[in-house]
């Protein structure tokens, strides 16, 4: 054997091992990158594309992905807005890959009760759906775990129906514009 191809041989092993290394370093590292991805970092990228939110209780909600922070996101569907909690989803469908990091360290901090803190503000009617049923209303206030939300009127003049109605986050699955 002439060294020529000796070394050529030799070249091409070490070539090889070396190409192998940076592929097992560059896999090393998409993993170490990903396990750091939160599910609101991928929400954030969808843009206009649609997603299918598959909450507990089986409902599935689809539209665009309109706000989103570490606790909740918030589904435009056509006309109506869904606030949904992050512990309300099951699995999510049609979910980009991609990830884009949190807008600032305030979007971070914006927890569910931020939110429902804004719609009480507003004093629209809303409808709470819950592990067990739906709730129309104006959320009157919001503490710490729950929401008081103040039934609509229905002109029966019930008291005891129109007296406020303590929700705790936890059994909230969605709360959608009525």
């Amino acid at each position: 054997m002439r060294w020529e191809e000796l070394f050529a041989d030799l070249e091409a092993q070490l070539g090889s091992t070396r190409a192998h290394e940076r592929d097992s370093e560059v896999a090393d590292r998409v993993a170490a990158e990903r396990a750091g991805v939160a599910i609101a970092d991928r929400l954030r990228t969808q843009g206009r594309a649609p997603v299918d939110l598959r909450l507990r209780g089986g409902e599935v909600l689809r539209g665009e992905v309109a706000d989103v922070a570490s606790e909740w996101l918030l589904l435009a569907e056509g006309l109506r807005r869904h606030l949904v909690p992050q512990a309300a989803l099951t699995a999510i469908g049609g979910l980009s890959a991609y990830a884009a990091p949190p807008a600032g360290e305030v979007l971070r901090r914006l927890g569910l009760g931020h939110a429902l803190r804004g719609l009480a503000v507003e004093g629209r009617s809303v409808q709470v759906v819950t592990t067990d049923s739906t709730h129309l209303g104006r959320i009157v206030a919001v503490g710490q775990d729950h929401l008081d939300i103040a039934p609509d009127s229905d002109g029966r003049g019930d008291e005891r129906s129109a007296r406020p109605l303590a929700v705790p986050f936890a059994a909230i699955l969605r709360v959608s514009s009525s």
